[in-house]
């Protein structure tokens, strides 16, 4: 798809979207949102189970064994 595509398609949507209704609006927002944060977790999934986020784990340990991770 080329960028001209892509931006005519991008304000179709913006169009659309700013001609909803409240409720409408609010149902689509919902919506969003909701894909947003599906699409995130299954990053976040994808990345923990390939070993990406690992860091992760050895900066705790090794905060934690330096005393300066603390219990909430």
């Amino acid at each position: 798809m080329s960028r001209t595509s892509s931006s005519g398609r991008l304000a179709e949507l913006e169009t659309a979207v700013e001609q909803l209704t409240e409720p409408e609006y609010d149902e689509f927002r919902r919506w969003f949102l909701k894909r947003d944060w599906e699409d995130w977790d299954r990053d976040i999934q994808t990345d923990s189970a390939s070993g990406k986020l690992d860091f992760l784990v050895q900066e705790a340990r090794d905060a934690k064994r330096s005393g300066k991770l603390h219990d909430l």
